[in-house]
């Protein structure tokens, strides 16, 4: 309830941007990043911030650049297969996909100064990075309480929306009417739900029976969400760095990053009462697309010659963002006579939104320790702040679900853990291991707190935390050439809502939604060749 009343008045005060404003969870998407780079770097778990030498460091801490003692060209390629599972009140669903990926193509220079203090060498780089995709797919099914009508009611009660100017008419648009969110206008449109007689701002669900004066709700015999993501994260860096007495390495990089994300969901209800002929679906589609800009600091430190130690920042990223929409939504109730069993409605073509975001920030500290010319181990430990998360819209006027994020998000902890023996003087063996804790805060992780959604979806995702596991090689074939593999096993999991729960002004529960456990594993393997000159 409290999120509720606090969306409509701002809805008042800051107009247009409820139109199709993102919200909480989408910032959050789309600020997260997966771990990505190189074979090497892959089959190490990331651990470079101290280390050094890899080119997948201009991404995180661009000191290591200064590691190189000579120019190189580097370049991967990956094969993922990304497996989905949902068990949803004992109901279990698998989906897979295999997607072929181009991860990144670097360049980097060296200049040496030709002095044995003091500054020794300079390094430029310049590189593409696939930060991260979106590709998957997940179905969940089963049995829940309540229906979709039962929250797109409850929504339009609680924020005080009229009948009136939810439903359009020849001479007014009510998608053009700025105050109010469009997911209440496409279910009153659709026939999921609809207001009581002789009252225009109480509402009920359209699957149900009248006993004697009460309205009573019918539940669904059966519920579906299938939900399709695909796109990815690319970022395009520009670095500089400078080795000190090999003492003191110190970098920097400007990137430029391309968000490119579509979604696709389709929801289904069915059997409601006492026909199984009775359904609603909604339909949603979503095309993100966003360029912004960042930069990276850091530095490594050198004390004795077997230690390196690192720290570095990673701001956060500023986007100009823009998104395409379309949502549908349909019933069919045999309560009502012939053509008027089926309603439907639908978002007006071509809807769009401009808006920016703010990602979160990130610090690393790292430390590594090489073992003769033989072996080597190193760790990294990463802050990333999603409670500086900020939405607004092209004239920099912050959104309502800013305060959400404050509340709802902390700081998320990120442990690499990588290492490298050299069986021979060509052959490398490394392995690696990274964990990630989730930022989400308790209230919303145990879903005690409403979650509100962009624009006409409903559905969300809990994140629960991310383990991946990592085995690679390398083999230097001359010199100068070189080619690296590794294996990742990546695992995501998660809580995927159908729609979210809603409360009362006591925190009473008015809407239960029952989440479905989701697990996403993806299993990598990644092609690196590289060439020094």
């Amino acid at each position: 309830m409290r999120k509720i009343t606090y969306l409509f008045v701002s809805a008042l005060l800051v107009g247009h941007s409820m139109v199709y404003a993102q919200g909480e969870m989408d910032a959050y998407k789309l600020s997260e990043s997966g771990l990505s780079g190189t074979a090497r770097y892959l089959g190490m778990g990331g651990a470079f911030g101290a280390l050094g030498g890899d080119v997948t460091v201009m991404t995180a801490n661009p000191a290591g650049l200064s590691i190189y003692r000579s120019s190189e060209v580097v370049t991967t390629l990956s094969l993922n297969m990304i497996n989905t599972n949902t068990n949803w009140n004992g109901s279990k669903y698998d989906a897979s996909r295999t997607k072929f990926n181009f991860d990144n193509i670097a360049y980097v220079a060296y200049f040496p100064t030709g002095g044995d203090n003091g500054i020794k060498g300079w390094n430029i780089g310049v590189a593409y990075n696939r930060l991260k995709t979106f590709n998957r797919t997940f179905r969940m099914s089963g049995q829940q309480t309540y229906s979709m009508g039962d929250y797109m009611a409850d929504i339009a009660q609680m924020r005080g929306l009229n009948a009136n100017d939810l439903i359009s008419t020849d001479d007014y648009e009510a998608y053009d009417n700025a105050s109010l969110p469009w997911l209440p206008i496409l279910g009153m449109d659709g026939g999921l739900y609809t207001n009581f007689p002789n009252s225009n701002s109480r509402y009920h669900s359209e699957f149900g029976e009248w006993r004697g004066n009460t309205w009573y709700n019918f539940n669904p015999d059966n519920t579906s969400l299938e939900m399709r993501e695909k796109g990815a994260i690319d970022q395009y860096n520009f670095s500089f760095s400078t080795n000190i007495s090999d003492r003191v390495f110190l970098g920097a990089t400007l990137s430029v990053t391309d968000i490119n994300y579509k979604l696709s969901s389709n929801y289904y209800e069915e059997g409601f009462g006492n026909t199984d002929d009775d359904y609603l679906l909604l339909d949603n589609g979503l095309s993100t697309e966003g360029t912004g800009y960042s930069v990276n600091v850091g530095t490594i430190i050198r004390p004795v010659d077997f230690l390196r130690v690192g720290v570095a920042y990673n701001s956060p990223t500023w986007y100009k963002m823009t998104d395409y929409f379309n949502g549908y939504a349909e019933t069919y109730n045999s309560f009502y006579p012939g053509d008027d069993a089926k309603k439907w409605g639908a978002t007006p073509e071509y809807a769009f939104y401009d808006y920016k975001l703010r990602t979160s920030d990130k610090w690393i500290f790292s430390a590594a320790c090489i073992f003769g010319q033989g072996a080597l181990l190193s760790v990294d430990y990463e802050l990333i702040n999603y409670k500086n998360m900020y939405l607004s819209d092209r004239e920099d006027r912050g959104f309502a679900d800013n305060d959400f994020i404050k509340e709802d998000f902390g700081t998320s902890q990120n442990l690499k853990v990588g290492a490298e023996v050299k069986v021979t003087p060509q052959l490398a063996v490394r392995a690696g291991a990274a964990w990630q804790t989730s930022p989400i805060k308790a209230n919303l992780m145990n879903g005690a707190t409403e979650v509100l959604t962009a624009g006409t979806i409903p559905h969300y995702t809990i994140d629960k935390g991310v383990s991946s596991y990592s085995l690679g090689l390398g083999y230097r074939f001359t010199p100068n050439c070189y080619a690296d593999l590794a294996y990742v096993l990546r695992t995501h999991k998660e809580e995927a809502y159908a729609f979210s729960r809603t409360f009362d002004d006591n925190g009473a529960t008015i809407i239960d939604s029952t989440p479905a456990a989701l697990k996403t594993k993806t299993a990598r393997i990644a092609f690196t060749l590289g060439f020094k000159f």
